[in-house]
């Protein structure tokens, strides 16, 4: 008889029964990449057609939508169900951070208390593939007796919210990448895109700039090349300067105590020019004699500047134009100090 793991005891038939679970819980076979490829670039074609098709079927009921959007003195409540309701929170998010209020509110919640949400000058834009479900169907009905504008985002048009809605984006889906044409993903690809053109077509309309952008993204990367100033770089020990007649000692000591490689030569406030590692360096390769040479020997007369008001991006992209590390910094002709490429770098705009 077979011993299988440590089961002596076991007759034959427990015994096959358990190499047979064995196997069937088993790590399956690698599945052959050029399978794994092609069901990748169908479900991609697939998604890509239908955009394509979107594209071209929107029409003027997508103008009326914006209008009436636009027109609006309250918010734009966005609900849904299951994957619907998942792509309703992203398209919120997008419209708040272009400028457009909104909230959304999950369409089952809505019927057990959280209608509560809609206001009175509020449009509501229900996204709904089917647009026949049994949460669809008894919440239509109430935002309409509510007075509220409803918009249908909906595949199907001959659905019971399609009906019923004041305003329809149709979103057509001829078939789901799903193998069962079951599960929900080139018609939640529409709906996302459609979202999308909802809130460009809304920034453009009311001319959101990227000054909005900054007021509303103050954080991360994103916020801080939109609203970072040079001023708001420079410390309090930023603004390393000689005068035109100081010694070399005098301009090492300065350039090595704040550490930004260069130091401004100023004259009566008024900056003359600029000397930095790279002057001195070239100056001790020359037959310069040390103790005679003045700051004015070696500076630069023509540096690079920028206004402390620039933002820290403007500072960036003229380092990177010129292929230089650092830039006098003034405020109307008068010097305020040094900026590093670091310091950009530190603030983690790039």
């Amino acid at each position: 008889m077979l011993h299988v793991f440590g089961f002596p005891n076991l007759n034959f038939l427990s015994q096959t029964c358990i190499v047979r679970c064995i196997f069937a819980n088993a790590i399956p076979m690698a599945t052959k990449p050029s399978s794994v490829l092609s069901s990748a670039k169908r479900t991609l074609e697939l998604e890509g057609n239908a955009l394509l098709q979107l594209a071209k079927s929107v029409d003027t009921r997508f103008e009326e939508v914006v209008r009436i959007v636009l027109r609006s003195k309250g918010r734009l409540i966005v609900t849904g169900i299951g994957k619907s309701g998942n792509i309703a929170q992203k398209i919120v998010a997008t419209l708040v951070s272009t400028g457009q209020p909104a909230v959304f509110m999950h369409a089952a919640d809505a019927i057990h208390g959280d209608l509560g949400t809609v206001q009175k000058h509020d449009v509501v834009l229900c996204i709904s593939k089917s647009g026949d479900s049994p949460e669809i169907k008894v919440l239509a009905p109430l935002v309409k007796s509510m007075g509220n504008t409803l918009v249908g985002m909906v595949s199907n048009e001959k659905s019971f919210l399609a009906k019923h809605a004041d305003f329809l984006l149709h979103t057509p889906t001829a078939q789901e990448a799903c193998p069962n044409n079951l599960a929900p993903t080139v018609s939640t690809t529409l709906q996302l895109a459609m979202g999308d053109a909802l809130a460009v077509a809304l920034m453009e309309q009311r001319g959101f700039s990227a000054g909005d952008f900054a007021r509303v993204h103050p954080g991360g990367a994103l916020g801080k090349k939109l609203y970072t100033r040079v001023s708001d770089l420079l410390g309090s020990d930023a603004a390393p300067q000689v005068s035109p007649s100081s010694s070399i000692k005098q301009v090492i000591v300065e350039i090595s105590s704040k550490r930004l490689g260069a130091t401004a030569v100023v004259e009566k406030g008024k900056l003359v020019g600029v000397i930095t590692d790279g002057d001195i360096r070239r100056m001790l390769g020359g037959k310069n004699d040390l103790a005679k040479t003045k700051a004015s020997d070696i500076m630069g007369r023509s540096p690079k500047t920028i206004e402390s008001k620039a933002l820290a991006v403007e500072a960036f992209h003229l380092m990177e134009k010129h292929n230089i590390t650092t830039l006098v910094v003034v405020q109307e002709l008068k010097y305020k100090g040094i900026v590093h490429l670091h310091d950009i770098l530190k603030e983690g705009i790039f």
